[in-house]
């Protein structure tokens, strides 16, 4: 007979549940639309009926489904119990609030453990876990910044930031074109080429890598908000001068990253080659960038933060009216919060891709290497 799957998460959330039930109401008494007993009464029942169910002798998929629709119903319900509520939220609502996410917490758990047998299952379970664990802290923020009645200044829900960002979609497209289409991509492809090209001459040329790699040091210690402002002066207000900024900040990381990839492989292959009457570029196509490739992607995946943020800050220096950094310095001094941030996740969203699409040309270029195969 199969025993019983115990999880602490199941039992804190049953502990939640009960510690609710005596703090009883959810909302306070001045809140504008009381919440109805049946509501209340179909909270609990999710909560703990998930909770429950999850204790059963059953795979990990099941109890990860079950968790799943008992997490996010009860997370549902709550959100849409503060509707026309805002600031009333009272302990049991929170005490709600976070037994659905121990539940959400154990439902990511118990997807960890499922062992998909096709190729595509694994990969949509690898973006299934990651999903389920943002949405969550999207929730929390929700329930606890309208719960709780946090000041629309000091942090507005994401509710919030998405409905500025629907209506604000022209303006965000021009400085996403301005900041990411101009002065990243353009800085990014400029400082990562003319690294890397730097660091093969480097790797052959003695006194080139002795001399640079000290440099390269002290130049990325370098401030950004000391690099800006000369930037503007040399190149002017427009994306060039952001651009410069980037290539400054992206250069050196890739050149100490294929400095040091270059000279990964083993002294024994090297011999090999030698002995096989290679040239020196045969040497380098054949043996040393194969080797330098995990290197040089670490550099990519680094810049492409970098480029960003660079870009970004720099175009808090002067800029015309236009761009994500502009944007966000003159929005915050009109207290426009839901606009700051409606940038701000344009930006993390946009640096999300970028690296995701490196994380993936890398997975395709070095398959071969252990830590791809292992993954």
């Amino acid at each position: 007979m199969r025993r019983l799957t115990f999880s602490w998460q199941g039992a804190a959330a049953l502990l939640f549940c009960v510690a609710a039930l005596a703090t009883l109401p959810l909302l306070a008494d001045g809140a504008a639309r009381p919440l109805t007993d049946g509501t209340a009464s179909l909270i609990f029942i999710v909560i703990a009926a998930a909770a429950l169910l999850s204790f059963a002798p059953q795979s990990p998929a099941y109890r990860a489904t079950v968790l799943f629709i008992g997490a996010h119903g009860a997370a549902w319900l709550l959100l849409a119990a503060l509707s026309g509520n805002e600031g009333t939220a009272t302990r049991a609502y929170f005490l709600l609030l976070f037994a659905a996410w121990l539940l959400a917490w154990r439902c990511v758990t118990e997807l960890s453990k499922v062992k998909p047998a096709a190729a595509f299952g694994a990969s949509l379970l690898e973006l299934l876990i990651p999903a389920i664990f943002g949405a969550w802290i999207l929730i929390l923020w929700e329930a606890i910044t309208r719960g709780a009645g946090i000041p629309f200044i000091l942090l507005p829900p994401p509710s919030a930031i998405g409905s500025r960002i629907m209506v604000s979609l022209p303006i965000l497209g021009d400085d996403v074109r301005q900041t990411i289409f101009k002065a990243v991509l353009i800085g990014y492809i400029v400082g990562c080429l003319s690294g890397f090209a730097v660091a093969v001459l480097a790797d052959r040329i003695a006194f080139l890598r002795r001399g640079l790699l000290p440099i390269g040091n002290m130049v990325s210690a370098l401030p950004i908000i000391g690099i800006a402002p000369v930037m503007v002066m040399w190149f002017g207000f427009d994306w060039p001068s952001k651009a410069a900024v980037v290539i400054i900040m992206t250069f050196f990381p890739m050149l100490v990253n294929t400095v040091a990839g270059l000279s990964a492989s083993g002294g024994m292959e090297r011999d090999l080659m030698r002995t096989y009457a290679s040239s020196d570029w045969q040497t380098l196509f054949k043996l040393k960038l194969p080797a330098a490739m995990p290197f040089i992607f670490n550099a990519l995946k680094i810049n492409s933060t970098l480029a960003l943020i660079g870009a970004i800050v720099a175009e808090f220096f002067g800029t015309p009216i236009v761009g994500m950094g502009f944007r966000i310095s003159t929005e915050i001094g009109r207290m426009n919060v839901d606009m700051v941030w409606a940038e701000i996740a344009i930006a993390a969203l946009a640096g999300s891709i970028f690296y995701g699409i490196i994380a993936l040309t890398e997975r395709a270029v070095t398959f071969w290497h252990p830590s791809i195969r292992g993954g």
